[in-house]
């Protein structure tokens, strides 16, 4: 341990050492309904639900569950916005014994019908909106999906009468067939709540969540992230802020949950680090900056973790001077790398120190962190968590670890770190060093004070918005168009999302050309929202290697002297 050079960085009371409790998930819940009983648990709409009255609606989610068959190896899946149908439905699911899935309502449905089928999803709960219903709907018959459970986002608001007229008005509900295929939210919970305890005899077996990762090849795979795994990365959370002074107190805090809860960062960060805290959590479905200006003002938010790209609209919100955001007290920044003057025009707008950490789906998603007080360094993600261990290997040999501040892979060591991929021992193999590390393929450094620094990614990614998006994927969906004869897509400069996809295509002989609106259109079915092409251009050519491979590299370097010409 004295070896481990960012341990001397730590602020006081932040201790590498410290220890790490882990336990079955839904017991996050339940000792907070025990400590704060009465206090608000969520908000959403104008309603407010108590920890005690989200421990009786999660118990009565549990028995219905069960009911429609639920038990220990039961994967169900959750294609939710951030509701409390997403909540309840959470923990009551592990409850019930169940296994979570999480679906991406940006996901194509090609990617659907493959996590339904990869994950042996036989349920799925939603709601009956027209951006979300249809896609599942679909899938029923065509694939073993069984079962729809349709909640409404009505039934959890204040007004549940005039929210529905609103959305009916709006064109923005889908019509539900009645038959034994489809259940209503409200049925599932309509029982005592006297479901059948399932007790978990290793919880650092037990695969609570699989959560979907891309891959830079082929389809996304399940990470299997343990009732361990996500209670550790809890552990760590609250050991880092629990250092002097003290950032946050328990049963006094209040989240803006505008992250959406099937990504890893929000569901750990967000919900359940938040539950543990005994926070309040204010949903909100999306991101809408007027929205969230006004809550973190009106609300007195303390909490608030985001992606760049949120900050970004934030301090350019053009009224943002009008509002008074003095009751934040922590923000975090993840997903991808925070500007260096966001971070400084955040700060002073707000007053609030916004921290930088680094993590992936595989690590639940744990990493490193940035203490809110003590050392920072501008450009790093922070130093290692309470409990992990990061190492720097070379690209070219993986077993040798390369001298401290010298570019590697990084690798990370610790009980927030997966179980495996799903069903997919030979990558779970590849995924890791002889001596137990999991590569991440991202590629930085680590200084004398322990701090990390990620400069680049042996693995072929676009970060969009704190999204992880797979160039081959798009890749591949181009290449269905009749006319591509050739297709290279790489990240571009993007100052809202970071980066951006663009696509470089050669016509095959006689083909008409076409415009980025037309390949749009021709995409979108194919790839989620948060994939697609953000610019085009056709050339006659592209680049290849001596061997006559597609090269990305001279693209890479024609759109860097681009950004230094501007």
């Amino acid at each position: 341990m004295t070896q481990l050079p960012w341990i001397k960085s730590y602020p006081p009371g932040v201790h590498w050492d410290a220890e790490l409790p882990v336990m079955p998930v839904p017991q996050l819940l339940d000792e907070a309904a025990r400590k704060w009983a009465d206090l608000p648990a969520l908000e959403f709409m104008g309603k407010r639900i108590t920890y005690r009255e989200l421990q009786a609606l999660v118990n009565r989610a549990a028995k219905g569950f069960q009911q429609l068959g639920v038990k220990p190896g039961v994967h169900v899946g959750l294609y939710l916005p951030n509701t409390p149908h997403y909540v309840i439905a959470f923990f009551g699911l592990l409850k019930a014994g169940g296994t979570v899935v999480n679906y991406s309502p940006l996901d194509a449905e090609k990617v659907l019908e493959h996590k339904v089928e990869d994950s042996e999803t036989d349920i799925i709960v939603t709601l009956d909106l027209a951006a979300l219903y249809p896609q599942m709907g679909r899938l029923l018959g065509g694939t073993r999906l069984r079962k729809l459970v349709i909640g409404t986002i009505a039934e959890m608001s204040a007004a549940p009468d005039a929210v529905h007229a609103h959305l009916q008005k709006a064109q923005q509900l889908a019509e539900i067939p009645a038959d034994e295929r489809h259940m209503r939210f409200a049925q599932l919970l309509d029982n005592d709540g006297a479901y059948q305890p399932y007790p978990i005899a290793d919880v650092n077996e037990a695969i609570a969540v699989l959560q979907y990762t891309g891959g830079t090849t082929g389809l996304p795979k399940g990470a299997m992230l343990t009732h361990a795994n996500l209670t550790t990365a809890c552990s760590q959370f609250y050991a880092t802020v629990s250092g002097e002074p003290r950032v946050l107190e328990e049963g006094r805090e209040r989240v803006l949950a505008v992250l959406p809860l099937f990504h890893i960062y929000a569901l750990t960060v967000n919900m359940l680090f938040g539950i543990r805290m005994g926070a309040e959590l204010v949903l909100h479905t999306r991101f809408e900056v007027d929205a969230v200006v006004k809550d973190l003002a009106a609300k007195k938010i303390t909490i608030f973790p985001g992606v760049p790209t949120m900050y970004t609209a934030i301090i350019n919100y053009p009224a943002i001077g009008d509002y008074d955001l003095s009751s934040l007290k922590f923000c975090g920044s993840g997903g991808a790398p925070l500007p260096v003057e966001v971070n400084q025009s955040f700060q002073r707008l707000t007053g609030c120190c916004l921290v930088e950490g680094w993590g992936m789906t595989e690590t639940s998603p744990t990493g490193t962190f940035t203490p809110v007080y003590g050392m920072q360094k501008v450009g790093s993600c922070g130093m290692p968590t309470v409990g992990v261990t990061i190492k720097f290997v070379s690209i070219d040999d993986p077993a040798r670890e390369v001298p401290q501040g010298e570019r590697g892979e990084l690798c990370i060591k610790g009980p927030n770190v997966m179980k495996g991929y799903w069903k997919k021992p030979q990558a779970t193999r590849e995924s890791m060093t002889p001596d137990g590390f999991f590569r991440t393929g991202d590629v930085g450094y680590m200084d004398e004070d322990g701090f990390v620094y990620i400069v680049d990614r042996t693995k072929d990614m676009i970060l969009c918005g704190g999204y992880n998006v797979y160039p081959r994927n798009i890749e591949e969906a181009i290449y269905e168009h009749p006319a591509v004869a050739e297709v290279s897509v790489i990240g571009i400069a993007d100052a809202y999302r970071g980066q951006s996809p663009k696509a470089f295509v050669t016509l095959k002989p006689g083909a008409p050309h076409f415009t980025l609106e037309e390949l749009k259109g021709f995409l979108k079915r194919r790839l989620g929202k948060h994939e697609m092409v953000q610019a085009l251009e056709i050339r006659d050519q592209l680049p290849k290697t001596p061997v006559g491979k597609l090269s990305k590299k001279e693209l890479y370097e024609e759109e860097a002297r681009k950004g230094t010409a501007n």
